[in-house]
Parts: C-alpha cells; sequence; structure tokens
C-alpha cells in the first residue's frame, strides 16, 4: 500500500480509503447497504491488515448508526495509525438548527460524532456540502474552535464549488484560521467534471483529494452492461439515482473500455477504474466500500494494479470530457503559456 501525503499537511494517508456508507441500513441508505457490527469488524480488520489507514464516514450515514457500528467494531480502541473521518452538514433532525454549517450545528455534530465513533479525536472532520445561508467566516471559525479544543486534529470540506473552496481559504488565510487539508469529491472515469475547477485548485492551492463513489454507484464494476438492466442487489436496482448519466452511450463505452483492459490485467473491470483514479496526480486517497468481503479484497487489490501508458491513454480518449468556456479558449490561445494546474484539465487534450 501507498502513502501520500494528505494535502501541505504532514499526515500521510493510503491511496485507498475505507468507506463505510454499508454500515446500518438506516432509511434511505439501506439501498446501499445494511452491515451490522460483526460484519463491519470483518471489513474493517481486513481493510487495515490491507495497509489502509483511514476510515470515512458521516453523521448522516443512517442517521448516526454507521458512526455507532464503526464505535462498536473498533470497541473504543483503534489500533495504532488508524485515522477516522467523519463529516457533518446534512439534517439530523427536524430543527430549525439541526443542519448546516453554523457554529451551533458543527460544534454540536462534532460532538455527538465523537461519542458514537468512541473516540477522543476525529482526524479529518469534513463539512459534507455547502451551505449558503452561513457565513462562511462562523463555518471556518468553528472548526478552527474544533481543531484548537483538541477534537479535531484536520478539517476539510467535500462538494464544494470552486469558488467556495477559494472563498473558504482565503478568509482562513485572512483570520489566521486552520484551513482545509483536503476535498472530498465524486470524480470517475464517467464523471470528469472536477478536472475543470476542482482538480486544479487542489494543485495550486495544495489540497489532498478523496474520491466518493469510484465506481459511479457500481456502474463502472463490470457487472453493468450495454442493453441489460439492473442486475439484483445492486443500487441501480434498488432505484440508486447518483451520478446522474446524461450520456448513456458514452457510458457503455466506458465499461466496455474497462472490461477489456481488466480481461488483458486477469482483473475487475472495477480495479481498472480504481487504478486510472489512483494514478491520477491530484487524487490524494480513493474511498472504496462494499456489502461483502469479495468486494472489498477485488477493490484493495487495485492497489497494486499498475496501468500502462497506452491504457491510460485509451480510458482518457473514451472518457474525455468537452472543454467548455473559457478553457477552450485558454486552450486555443493560451496553451503557450499554461501551469502545472492548468495541464490538470488540458493535458489530455493537448496529447490528441
Amino acid at each position: 500500500m501507498e502513502y501520500r501525503l494528505l494535502g501541505r499537511s504532514g499526515l500521510k494517508i493510503s491511496t485507498l480509503t475505507m468507506g463505510t456508507m454499508t454500515f446500518g441500513g438506516v432509511g434511505w441508505a439501506k439501498m446501499v447497504g445494511d452491515l451490522g457490527v460483526s460484519e463491519a469488524k470483518k471489513m474493517i480488520d481486513m481493510c487495515i491488515d490491507a495497509g489502509v489507514n483511514l476510515i470515512d464516514t458521516a453523521n448522516v450515514y443512517s442517521s448516526g448508526e454507521c458512526e455507532n457500528i464503526i464505535g462498536e467494531a473498533l470497541a473504543g480502541k483503534r489500533p495504532q495509525g488508524v485515522l477516522l473521518a467523519t463529516k457533518a452538514r446534512f439534517g439530523m433532525g427536524d430543527g430549525p438548527n439541526d443542519r448546516g454549517l453554523s457554529r451551533y450545528h458543527l460544534i454540536r455534530e462534532c460532538e455527538a460524532s465523537l461519542k458514537r465513533l468512541k473516540t477522543d479525536v476525529i482526524d479529518l472532520y469534513q463539512v459534507h456540502e455547502w451551505d449558503g445561508q452561513t457565513p462562511l467566516e462562523e463555518t471556518m471559525e468553528a472548526l478552527d474552535t474544533l481543531i484548537k479544543q483538541g477534537k479535531v486534529r484536520y478539517v476539510g470540506c467535500s462538494n464544494y464549488s470552486g469558488w467556495h473552496i477559494m472563498k473558504a481559504l482565503g478568509i482562513a488565510n485572512e483570520h489566521r484560521y486552520q484551513r482545509f487539508v483536503s476535498q472530498q469529491i465524486h470524480y470517475t472515469l464517467e464523471s470528469r467534471d472536477a478536472e475543470y475547477e476542482l482538480l486544479p485548485i487542489s494543485i495550486d492551492q495544495g489540497l489532498g483529494v478523496l474520491v466518493w463513489s469510484p465506481l459511479a454507484g457500481g456502474l463502472l464494476s463490470g457487472k453493468h452492461r450495454r442493453n441489460q438492466a439492473a442486475p439484483e442487489g445492486t443500487r441501480q436496482f434498488a432505484g440508486w439515482t447518483e451520478p446522474p448519466i446524461r450520456d448513456e452511450n458514452r457510458l457503455w463505452n466506458i465499461v466496455e473500455t474497462l472490461v477489456a483492459i481488466g480481461e488483458e490485467h486477469g482483473v475487475s473491470a472495477a480495479q481498472v477504474a480504481l487504478a486510472w483514479l489512483i494514478g491520477r496526480k491530484a487524487v490524494t486517497s480513493v474511498i472504496i466500500g462494499g456489502r461483502t468481503e469479495a468486494q472489498f479484497r477485488d477493490n484493495i487489490a487495485a492497489a497494486d494494479l499498475k496501468l500502462a501508458d497506452d491504457e491510460r491513454k485509451r480510458l482518457d480518449a473514451v472518457s474525455l470530457p468537452p472543454v467548455l468556456y473559457p478553457y477552450w479558449h485558454q486552450l486555443n490561445t493560451a496553451s503557450d503559456r499554461l501551469g502545472e494546474a492548468d495541464l490538470e484539465l488540458f493535458g489530455p487534450h493537448l496529447q490528441q
């Protein structure tokens, strides 16, 4: 297992992170998975034994039950070097202050997560989504307070747009608050939208990148194929709608390329999709999940899969996103003075 620095921090995390949304099965999360404590412990032990050192969760997963299960599975005694990450923002009740990124909500939810996880400190505390009604100054100050109180070690954001991130970093710098060390984003061969702004920002500003749902909710696993109904037992079979698929023909072209490269290596399409992400310059860690030991075991094996340059080019070609404005203008007129961050988007286009 390879370990990479998380952004501009000195914290090293494994290139694979353990995702836990399949723990609990309460409410909407049931269609993702409903693993209990004993099953979760087996999965956690398997990941730790493979060298995974970060477990990611969120308070909203199964309305807190996911965090409870992790706390029980670890029995309040984390193995040395194992890190915990969680998130807050979404509704945890029906009251007017039971959601959002206010100082009130963030501090209360952090304290609740600490109790459920049976730990004294959260290694990476992430704001789970944008809150346009709370001043960013309040949010960043609250996160800084949690660090100063010793309840949190590092902070990150998730699902922010480019301007949200830059504004938050600017406020942190201005007030000398602890800044985000990472962002957690959706990024796959099928959905490469992050290459427009989020990945260049990560390179330019020194943010680590954790990728959620790297197999597009299972669509890139190889189990879903062109002109076939969703297999029983999958998220799509249960009605899961993330991510939105805007070009179904493109999706199946990507899947067929993944399957073909996987067959050449004697591995699953899922491993190829994960290996492509791990090899992207801006990506720090890819969050893997599963309902079964077999799914986790297969995903973990992706850490050792190395794709050849021509294989990466095949995958780039079949999945390349269109160049939107102002990027097409920059590509046409500024290609003689592009920086390292610019090339995260433009690199594959310049190679064509």
